[in-house]
């Protein structure tokens, strides 16, 4: 009978374990293969976004490719970090640390990149007379340049918290779990500023998306303003807004994922953070391209044209040939 007993539980433990391969492969094979196609239409979007003059001299153009390149890169990075994940490649913590900070960076390009976007949106219908004056090819490049010096000092701040952990303490600075964001907050120190930082900017990024979306509103009542300039700012002000939304969900998701973390068990924790990665970090990371790959009529043509050259599709002349745009 106790024979019985251990080879049942054997055949348990070994059918778990297949059921679990089983669904890790199919939930890599799901998760995986979205997230190539957008990296593909990211990168394409890149190239579209340098193919032509008038991208690279216009202010509104210049920022979408800085937009586009912190969510393709953060993009390849989680990608990267769920297959050692789903592998069970442990790191060590100095690696996993690089990864970690290298997330972060770009993590915080985004929302600090929309609200530049905004304000550029705001000058165009609230003064049009002075947009080009004062939204120049210059004063961009120096927004985009506090905007990247803005996101290494969090970075410089994480990692000298990092080094005041008492790594001594490890047996190993093998890591016993797979490398994430949660995986790199050691300390109270580190949970705590997370969490400030986090706070302050999206709240930041929320008042100025928020205030330019109201002045926008308020010019389109105005009988100077050109109606259909405003209307196109403001669906474009609301864009940014559920991007902003859904950038939020992505930088909290490791307070959820630590709360929900105490009172659920790991299996269930470990499918939770697969839907977020889902729907948390690839999906704001291609709406991007989606969004203004569709909607603007200047990038639509030269987007589809080097789409259905690389994919070798045989395209209509309208939709493929990017001399026929429409500004």
């Amino acid at each position: 009978m106790l024979r019985f007993n251990q080879s049942e539980n054997v055949h348990i433990t070994a059918e778990q374990s297949y059921q679990g391969l089983v669904e890790r492969v199919l939930l890599s094979t799901l998760i995986g293969m979205p997230c190539c196609l957008f990296l593909f239409i990211n990168g394409t979007m890149l190239f579209t976004l340098r193919s032509k003059s008038v991208f690279c001299e216009t202010s509104r153009y210049v920022l979408l490719y800085n937009l586009l390149f912190a969510d393709t890169v953060l993009l390849a990075l989680s990608q990267l970090m769920y297959i050692l994940a789903v592998c069970r490649i442990r790191l060590t913590y100095p690696v996993c640390g690089v990864f970690a900070m290298l997330t972060n960076f770009t993590n915080v390009i985004s929302p600090l990149t929309l609200v530049v976007m905004s304000l550029e949106r705001y000058v165009s219908v609230c003064y049009p007379l002075r947009h080009a004056t004062i939204i120049t090819i210059r004063n961009t490049g120096v927004a985009i340049c506090v905007v990247w010096i803005f996101s290494l000092l969090n970075v410089l701040i994480r990692i000298c918290l990092l080094l005041n952990f008492i790594f001594e303490e490890l047996q190993s600075l093998q890591m016993t779990d797979s490398c994430s964001d949660i995986a790199m907050i050691l300390g109270p120190l580190s949970d705590l500023y997370d969490r400030i930082y986090t706070y302050f900017v999206f709240i930041l990024a929320s008042v100025a998306i928020t205030s330019s979306y109201v002045g926008v509103m308020v010019a389109a009542r105005s009988a100077s303003t050109d109606k259909a300039s405003a209307q196109k700012a403001r669906n474009t002000l609301l864009l940014h807004l559920v991007q902003l939304g859904l950038s939020l969900l992505s930088t909290m998701h490791t307070s959820i994922v630590i709360s929900l973390s105490t009172i659920l068990q790991r299996l269930v924790i470990v499918r939770i953070k697969n839907v977020f990665y889902v729907f948390i970090f690839i999906l704001p990371r291609c709406l991007c391209s989606l969004i203004y790959g569709l909607r603007d009529q200047t990038i639509r043509p030269a987007l589809m044209y080097h789409l259905c050259g690389q994919l070798k599709l045989s395209c209509p002349s309208k939709g493929c040939d990017p001399s026929n745009n429409s500004e």
